[in-house]
C-alpha cells in the first residue's frame, strides 16, 4: 500500500497503474488512513459512511486536479473537506425530515381523514330511536338510504354490525356499498390524491420550520428558507380549504339507483330522518 496519495498519483502519471487502479487505491488509502485526513475526529462508522458516499465523486476530484503548486494529496484533502460539509448538511436535513415525520402528531395535522373513535353517549339511544318507526316497525329503507349516502365513512365491519339492526342481510348491504363505491370511484380517487398532496405539503412545512432552527437568523440562507416556508404555508391553507369543500357523500340519485327506488323517495326519506334527528337531539339537549 502506498504511504501517501502523492506517491500514488506519481505512479499513475508514470503509467505504472491505470485509472481504475488509481481510484481503487485512493479509496483503500482513505478507508485505512482516517487519521491522515481532515476529518480524523469523526467517529469511524460515520467516516466509513462518508467515504462510501464520497467515492462516486472521486472521479470528478481527480479530473479537477491540475499541478499548479498544490500537491495532489493537499488537493484531495481540500476536496474531502468541502464534500464533508455537503455530506453533513445532507445528513442533517435527512435527520430533520425523519424527526419531523415521526414527531408530527395527528391532531396537529391540517387534514385528518380518519373518523373519530365512537364513544357511547346519550345520542346512541337517539340513533336507536331513529331506526324504530311507528308501531315498532323499522325505518329500513330510510336508514339504508342514509348508510349509502354516507358510504365514504362506512367500514365493512360497521356494515356487518348494522345490517341485522336495520333488518337487512349483511351480504346484500355490502354488495350495495360496493356498487356505490364503484360508481363513485373516480371522485374518491381524486379526493384520495388530493389528501396525499396535502399530507406532503404539511410535512414540507414542518421540515422547513425545523430546518430554520439550525440556520443562523438574518442570513441569506435563513431568509430564503423563511420565504419558502411562508409560501408553503399559504399553499397548504389553500389546499386545505379546497379539500374541505369537496363533498364526500353520494348523491341522492346514486343512492336511489343502487336501492332501486326513485330519487324523490330518497329525498323524502333523508329529509324525514334529518327532521326527526334534529327534534330528538333538541329534546335530549333540553333534558
Amino acid at each position: 500500500m502506498y504511504k501517501t496519495l502523492n506517491e500514488l498519483y506519481l505512479s499513475y502519471i508514470a503509467q505504472e497503474i491505470n485509472r481504475p487502479e488509481l481510484e481503487g487505491e485512493i479509496y483503500k488509502f482513505l478507508v485505512y488512513n482516517q487519521d491522515k485526513t481532515c476529518i480524523s475526529h469523526w467517529k469511524h462508522d460515520e467516516y466509513e459512511d462518508f467515504i462510501s458516499w464520497f467515492y462516486p465523486r472521486l472521479q470528478t476530484a481527480i479530473d479537477s486536479y491540475t499541478e499548479t503548486g498544490s500537491s495532489f494529496e493537499a488537493f484531495i484533502g481540500k476536496y474531502i473537506l468541502i464534500s464533508a460539509k455537503e455530506y453533513h448538511v445532507s445528513t442533517v436535513i435527512k435527520s430533520i425530515t425523519e424527526y419531523s415525520a415521526w414527531s408530527a402528531r395527528v391532531p396537529d395535522m391540517y387534514v385528518y381523514e380518519e373518523s373519530p373513535v365512537y364513544i357511547h353517549t346519550e345520542r346512541e339511544d337517539l340513533f336507536t330511536n331513529l331506526i324504530i318507526y311507528k308501531k315498532g316497525r323499522k325505518n329500513t329503507r330510510r336508514i339504508l338510504a342514509l348508510i349509502l349516502k354516507c358510504y365514504y365513512y362506512v367500514s365493512d365491519d360497521f356494515a356487518e354490525k348494522i345490517a341485522p339492526v336495520i333488518g337487512i342481510d349483511s351480504a346484500q348491504l355490502k354488495e350495495m356499498l360496493d356498487k356505490i363505491r364503484k360508481t363513485r370511484q373516480k371522485k374518491d380517487d381524486r379526493i384520495y390524491y388530493m389528501k396525499e398532496r396535502v399530507y406532503r405539503q404539511f410535512y414540507r412545512c414542518i421540515i422547513y420550520d425545523k430546518r430554520l432552527t439550525i440556520i443562523k437568523d438574518n442570513t441569506s440562507a435563513y431568509n430564503k428558507l423563511k420565504l419558502r416556508l411562508d409560501k408553503a404555508r399559504k399553499r397548504l391553507e389553500k389546499m386545505r380549504n379546497r379539500i374541505a369543500n369537496i363533498r364526500t357523500e353520494a348523491t341522492n340519485k346514486q343512492v336511489a339507483d343502487v336501492i332501486g327506488i326513485t330519487k324523490g323517495t330518497v329525498d323524502a326519506s333523508l329529509s324525514r330522518l334529518k327532521s326527526k334527528w334534529e327534534k330528538m337531539a333538541e329534546k335530549a339537549d333540553l333534558n
